[in-house]
């Protein structure tokens, strides 16, 4: 298992937190992805390291900015 933190800007609601999540969760290999809002910090576990390019990929597609921790 590799976990890879994020700081996701421009989220405001759960619906934001949801979209985040759904678009991270459609990675391969993605097992579990967490968002907390206060802090717009995105938690993602998956199967092996990720490329920090598809994971900001899957949160701009959400509508956000993400940046590697």
């Amino acid at each position: 298992m590799s976990t890879a933190e994020y700081t996701v800007t421009g989220m405001t609601c759960g619906h934001c937190v949801s979209s985040v999540k759904e678009e991270v969760g459609a990675i391969d290999g993605v097992s579990d992805v967490a968002v907390d809002l206060p802090s717009g910090r995105l938690t993602v576990t998956s199967a092996a390291p990720l490329a920090d390019a598809v994971v900001t990929a899957a949160v701009e597609e959400a509508g956000y900015a993400a940046q590697p921790i």
